[in-house]
């Protein structure tokens, strides 16, 4: 018999959990059974809204171990010394899947670090491929339309998918990937992660320079294709999470080895005018021929959550949680997503979600948010209780040693036509061309499998597409339509 006496939650002990309060035997519940009322309206609120994009997720704690001194280009702490260790936590996602959806499915996969550090969380909030479907934010809700389901069938809508992507030749980067031999990763610790967007580092002296990451993982690429993944699908809708759980549980810790290309701040215009890609642009890569990988570190999983929804649902990354050394760049999309994560966070989970523990720094924090819903922790900043700034009563001030050198790479403020000036065909052709036949077969009867009932109008203005990328791209696909 346990020792532990049961309670409610506001402590009382509980002297019967298994009969409700009634008016005799047969009789009907009462209203002032107050156990039982608790126990119903807690169960009532139990669920809280899935994320819109990225609702299905599978994480762990674990550690990044700085392998190479790149303090000549970062003033992070976190780079600060080979051999350091940040403690952090991280969660892979489907992006289109809602929370009960098969995590074997063919879409691109988040892939999210936190990282715990002295001077505050740093969240690097990517995915599992180096470029995304769309550059401009305007276009963002759009396209996550067409990934959910149809209000008149409540169906999810290939036709949707393929008009849009045949109107927007912005996202045949993406779309190749997510066709492609990688578009369903085994598990977790068989893909790598991207932060996909441009950042910007500075070290101590003012130094600015532009910023790509990578996770390299060390487990190999594993992949399946679409008949292997049903036939996963058909034996469990929870293929990755029992991967990656049970991997770490048995004691074999998945790494990846972080990477990142460098560009110095200066070069950005040069490059551009030279290979015609806007640095900046989420749709596009840097090829590794003009900017080497350079090795930072190890992120090694070494720990499950102890509870599910506390520590993995309840877990909430933002790009506007940066550091010192570590900022955001000119990208688009980028800049939208630093409004849009953590107002999302702010809706789904409330005012003061980053006080709660899996999201809550490890550092000391001091800051003047007043009030809200479920403020537990009640800052005081001294015994005159200083809530407001500036203020005569030793409250904490801002430092300016920890600012950022201004970014020189602007313009006059207009809404720009994204596509103008921009090519949308030769990075996605010359993926393509990586390929060697049997991938390029695979590519097309993949892209030619989701196209099934898609209006052949749209499936032209798509073909159109892989045409000017490569013929062979095109051929690929008619080729795959063909047989069916």
């Amino acid at each position: 018999m346990s020792s532990t006496r049961l309670t409610t939650t506001a402590g009382s002990p509980i002297a019967d959990n298994q009969n409700s309060l009634t008016a005799g035997p047969r009789g009907p519940v009462m209203m002032q059974d107050w156990q039982l009322i608790e126990k119903l309206a807690h169960q009532n609120r139990e669920r809280i809204p899935e994320r819109v994009v990225h609702a299905k997720g599978w994480g762990a704690h674990g550690t990044l171990t700085i392998t190479n001194d790149i303090s000549r280009y970062s003033r992070a702490a976190i780079f600060g010394a080979v051999g350091r260790q940040t403690p952090l936590i991280a969660r892979f996602s489907t992006v289109a899947g809602e929370l009960g959806a098969a995590d074997a499915e063919r879409d691109v996969r988040g892939f999210s670090v936190k990282f715990y550090t002295e001077e505050g969380n740093w969240d690097l909030v990517g995915n599992n491929t180096p470029v995304f479907f769309v550059r401009d934010p305007l276009k963002f809700p759009d396209f996550i339309h067409t990934q959910k389901r149809h209000p008149h069938s409540n169906l999810r809508s290939p036709t949707a998918m393929w008009d849009f992507w045949s109107l927007s030749p912005e996202s045949l980067h993406q779309v190749t990937i997510l066709f492609s031999d990688r578009g369903i990763p085994v598990a977790p610790m068989n893909m790598d992660g991207f932060g996909s967007h441009t950042y910007r580092f500075w070290n101590a002296d003012g130094e600015a320079f532009w910023v790509k990451f990578h996770f390299k993982n060390a487990q190999g690429h594993k992949t399946l294709t679409n008949a292997e993944s049903q036939a996963v699908i058909g034996r469990t809708r929870e293929s990755y999470q029992e991967a990656l759980h049970g991997t770490i549980a048995a004691g074999q810790f998945p790494k990846w080895t972080l990477k990142v290309q460098i560009m110095p701040e200066a070069e950005a215009a040069e490059w551009e005018a030279r290979t015609g890609w806007n640095p900046f642009d989420l749709t596009k890569v840097w090829p590794h021929g003009d900017y080497p990988l350079i090795e930072v570190g190890v992120m090694e999983l070494n720990r499950n959550a102890d509870n599910y929804f506390a520590e993995i649902e309840q877990l909430a990354f933002s790009p506007s949680n940066f550091v010192p050394g570590i900022g955001a760049s000119p990208d688009r999309m980028l800049q939208a997503r630093i409004f849009s994560y953590a107002d999302a966070h702010r809706y789904r989970l409330g005012t003061h979600y980053e006080a709660l523990p899996v999201n809550a720094p490890k550092c000391p924090v001091n800051h003047y948010h007043k009030d809200g819903a479920m403020n537990a922790f009640g800052h005081r900043h001294g015994p005159d209780d200083a809530y407001y700034e500036p203020n005569s009563f030793n409250g904490p001030q801002q430092d300016p040693s920890v600012s950022e050198p201004p970014i020189r790479h602007t313009g006059v403020i207009d809404r720009y036509n994204h596509r103008d000036g921009n090519d949308d065909y030769t990075q996605p052709g010359n993926l393509f061309r990586l390929l060697d036949p049997a991938q390029q077969q695979r590519l097309g009867e993949n892209i030619a499998a989701s196209m099934q009932a898609v209006p052949q109008h749209i499936i032209d203005r798509q073909l159109a597409h892989f045409d000017k990328a490569d013929p062979a791209y095109g051929a690929s696909v008619r080729a795959g339509l063909a047989r069916g």
